[in-house]
C-alpha cells in the first residue's frame, strides 16, 4: 500500500501556504489525505463541503491527494485511514510551541504515527487563512496567496455580506 499522510487544518480557505504544504508532502508519501477538519469552536466562513470542493479543485493535479474530513481526534482519523505519519507545516518559530503540543498529545495517544513538519517557503512564512479573508473582506489584493478559485469564491462570499 505505501506510507499514507494526513495533512490536517481546517483550511477556511487554502491558501497557497497550504498547498505548497500539500504538493511537498505528495512527492514524499504514497497517499496523503487532506483533512478538512471540523472544530465546532471556531466559526469558518465557508462549510465543510465548500472547503473539501475547494481543496478538490486546487490539488485536481496531484494523483496522490484524496480529500476528506473529520470532526474528531486528528489520531483517530490519522488511525482510521491507516496513516504512517501526520504532516504539518510550520511558518514561523511561534507555530513550533503550539504544534510541538499538539504532536506530543498525539505521541502519547498513539507513538506508532509519526508526525513531520515541513518549513513554509519564506514568501508564505506570514501567510494565514484568517489574515487572507480580513484583506480580501476589504476588497484587498490576495492574488498571489490563494488559488484563483479561492479568491472567486471569497469575493462570493463577502459580496454575499
Amino acid at each position: 500500500m505505501g506510507k499514507i499522510a494526513v495533512v490536517p487544518g481546517s483550511f477556511d480557505p487554502i491558501t497557497n501556504g497550504h498547498l505548497d504544504i500539500v504538493k511537498r508532502a505528495a512527492d514524499i508519501f504514497d497517499i496523503v489525505y487532506v483533512a478538512v477538519m471540523n472544530n465546532s469552536s471556531k466559526n469558518p466562513l465557508f462549510n465543510v463541503y465548500e472547503r473539501m470542493d475547494l481543496i478538490r479543485e486546487v490539488t485536481k493535479d496531484i494523483p496522490n491527494v484524496r480529500i476528506d474530513s473529520s470532526s474528531g481526534l486528528l489520531i483517530d482519523y490519522a488511525k482510521s485511514v491507516k496513516a504512517d505519519a501526520i504532516v504539518r507545516g510550520l511558518r514561523a518559530i511561534s507555530d513550533f510551541e503550539y504544534e510541538m503540543q499538539i504532536t506530543s498529545m498525539n505521541r502519547f495517544l498513539d507513538e506508532h504515527i509519526e508526525t513531520f513538519f515541513i518549513m513554509t517557503q519564506n514568501k508564505y512564512s506570514f501567510l494565514s487563512s484568517s489574515i487572507v479573508k480580513e484583506v480580501s473582506k476589504y476588497g484587498g489584493n490576495i492574488h498571489e496567496l490563494v488559488p484563483p478559485i479561492v479568491e472567486e469564491a471569497l469575493k462570493g462570499k463577502f459580496e454575499e455580506r
